[in-house]
């Protein structure tokens, strides 16, 4: 294998683990009966999706400083 498909593999590793993980917590907060077991479990599930999100590719070449815009133009 070569470093890209290794590199998507594990991403994908990540992504499938992250994805039970908030299955598993949105379960648990379904289940409890606890109102601060609950928030807790919601809060977990949207730091985790979160995360999840910030692992999708935006881009597959690296960002440059002279491609940034920053809106702030005369």
């Amino acid at each position: 294998m070569d470093a890209k498909s290794k590199q998507s593999k594990r991403r994908d590793d990540v992504l499938s683990s992250l994805n039970v993980i908030i299955e598993g917590l949105n379960l648990a907060e379904s289940l409890s009966s606890i109102t601060p077991a609950k928030a807790v479990f919601s809060t977990v599930s949207v730091i985790l999706t979160m995360i999840r999100v910030s692992f999708l590719p935006l881009r597959k070449d690296p960002l440059r400083a002279d491609q940034i815009h920053t809106g702030l133009d005369d």
